[in-house]
């Protein structure tokens, strides 16, 4: 199990194949996200890692965040999001995983808010066909109909298919094919659509329903922080030192 991405809807275009054929498909582009904690089976029950994407101003950050933060050595984000790993798969504090953390061909599920729509009618919420337009009915042509029964039960059952806030709800979108990755934009190109309006955040993972591609890289596709780097710099000088004497 691997690790999945924080990303940000940028909305929909279309690529073409070499055979002339338009493929439509959704936009979505990694800021900056990086590996802010981690999640043991000692400490928290389960192993996972605690991503961030975006950037988020001091002043609008508590000060507990600004510490986790600190611990970590990445700036504030704007977005967090854990995911479930195998303990195999834990990705260092600080990295940044890039775009190419998928592969194309691959199938992935995408996670998201969906637009809210406000309040809607039992027609245009859950499909209905409505009324009839004729013989004897007025003025509720696109009316839900009867919601209950008689004395018996007496009442209306939980979860009734009735008129109400519509959308704004977490919605997951699964089996998606990545069409085309690009490392340096940071963007993912995803076939079809995906949930949630422009600018909005979305969860993208491997899909449950289907399995990797042998070229997926494992435990993901990364770079290191800065301050592991130059740790890592700082280590291999001593170490040469040491050699020369």
């Amino acid at each position: 199990m691997r690790s999945g991405v924080i990303a940000q809807k940028m909305g929909m275009t279309r690529v073409f194949t070499q055979t002339g054929e338009h493929v439509p498909v959704t936009v979505l582009k990694l800021e900056n996200c990086q590996v802010v904690g981690h999640r043991t089976e000692e400490r928290n029950g389960y192993t996972g890692l605690q991503l961030g994407a975006g950037k988020a101003k001091v002043k609008n950050v508590t000060r507990p965040q600004r510490g986790h933060f600190a611990i970590a050595h990445v700036e504030p984000k704007r977005k967090l999001a854990e995911f479930r790993v195998s303990p195999e798969n834990m990705i260092d504090v600080g990295a940044e995983i890039t775009a190419d953390h998928f592969v194309a061909g691959q199938r992935v599920d995408v996670t998201g808010t969906s637009i809210g729509k406000g309040f809607a009618g039992a027609m245009k919420r859950h499909n209905f066909s409505g009324m009839r337009a004729s013989h004897g009915v007025s003025v509720s042509h696109r009316s839900h109909g009867a919601t209950g029964q008689c004395q018996d039960p007496g009442k209306v059952f939980k979860g009734k298919k009735m008129a109400g806030h519509m959308g704004a709800t977490r919605v997951t979108t699964q089996n998606l094919e990545v069409v085309k990755t690009d490392v340096e934009l940071g963007i993912i190109l995803v076939r079809g659509a995906v949930p949630g309006a422009k600018g909005g955040w979305v969860l993208v993972r491997d899909a449950v329903k289907k399995a990797l591609p042998d070229d997926v890289p494992m435990p993901g596709a990364f770079r290191a922080s800065e301050a592991a780097a130059s740790a890592e710099a700082q280590s291999g000088e001593v170490q040469a030192e040491g050699g020369e004497q």
